[in-house]
């Protein structure tokens, strides 16, 4: 499906505390999103482009200018024929656009995979604060039905983390899954020594956990936990592809860092043949971009596991008629890709409108 026309918005939503990438101290989100619409204007695709500062290469300015150049030379017709040198945000935001508005001109959603599409998908709830905030927050959304809860760890927090981690142990004791999340922040003694302090049994994984992804193989023969892929699927995705699978329990699928939505589907099918799991998550994006994450997630399994996408809770508001959040664990993920599809204009600020 080609579209005729391009509108292009820009939006800023508040996060409900600072939130700090890499350094940097963020107090609110920033993007584009792009609007595909059909000759006659009866379909109209969305898409979102929001670089994150401290994750991505490219700011937004960047971006939003390629972005244009892209719209000025019509370089682009289908999802399938966009120039692999784009901007990861801005590939994954046309790509988003173009299948949103094929799914709006056949209504239907888009066919990602061979499989059936999974009715729901579970969520992961991050957990943050001190261990007996950690503890109030796990049993609040235990309530809501959450069986998967992520924790971040860090060399500094050591301590604080294997407290938390005891006292989740032992209050759910197995009928809960626990990732941790390093960041690529410990040392390979740093890992080995937190590791051998945790309970036995108590977490699934963890993500990212050394500074030199390269000895994961070896903090695996030291420990038997298997360590997820973040980062080192785009910064290395040659060390991801060397990684013995035997060392890992899945890959954690970020598709506007990764370059993609096509990009992320052949991720995780990659995954899928290593037999590891892939937990879709996102960089702090609107429900634009959750609602399509979340289709993803159950178009590339028939029993999902538990995605990132609880982001949405560290915004104050969104950009959907409907904000995107379930009110349990579990996303109804054709619901939310349509309403995914139902932008309120309200809260998006016009900047530019284009012939194709």
């Amino acid at each position: 499906m080609n579209a005729a026309y391009s509108h292009l918005y820009r939006y800023t939503i508040p996060f409900s505390e600072p939130v700090t990438v890499n350094g940097h101290r963020l107090l609110q989100r920033e993007g584009i999103v792009i609007a595909l619409k059909s000759g006659d204007g009866k379909a109209i695709g969305y898409g979102e482009i929001a670089p994150l500062p401290g994750l991505h290469h490219e700011p937004l300015p960047a971006a939003e200018q390629q972005l244009m150049k892209v719209l000025t030379t019509h370089d682009f017709t289908e999802t399938g024929e966009l120039s692999d040198c784009l901007y990861p945000s801005v590939r994954t935001g046309l790509e988003m656009a173009l299948f949103n508005l094929e799914a709006q001109t056949l209504q239907r959603p888009p066919r990602l995979s061979e499989r059936d599409p999974a009715k729901a998908v579970p969520l992961n709830a991050l957990l943050f604060g001190s261990t007996a905030t950690i503890g109030k927050r796990a049993e609040e959304y235990y309530r809501k039905g959450y069986r998967t809860f992520k924790l971040k760890v860090n060399a500094a927090g050591a301590e604080e983390a294997l407290g938390s981690i005891r006292l989740l142990k032992s209050t759910y004791n197995g009928s809960i899954a626990l990732r941790l999340d390093a960041n690529q922040s410990l040392s390979l003694d740093e890992a080995i020594a937190f590791s051998r302090e945790l309970p036995a049994g108590s977490i699934e994984y963890i993500e990212e956990p050394l500074k030199n992804p390269e000895q994961i193989e070896e903090f695996h023969a030291k420990t038997s936990i298997p360590s997820a892929l973040d980062e080192t699927l785009w910064q290395n995705p040659k060390l991801a592809d060397s990684i013995p699978s035997r060392c890992l329990k899945a890959y954690v699928l970020k598709p506007n860092r990764l370059g993609g939505i096509r990009t992320t589907l052949a991720l995780a099918e990659k995954a899928r043949g290593k037999n590891l799991i892939s937990v879709f998550s996102s960089a702090f994006e609107s429900g634009i971009s959750l609602s399509f994450y979340a289709w993803m997630a159950a178009s590339c399994a028939s029993r999902p596991a538990a995605c990132g996408l609880d982001t949405f809770r560290f915004l104050k508001n969104d950009l959907l008629d409907t904000p995107f959040g379930p009110s349990n664990a579990h996303l109804d993920t054709q619901d939310l890709f349509w309403n995914g599809q139902k932008v309120a204009l309200r809260s998006i600020k016009l900047t530019s409108i284009w012939t194709l």
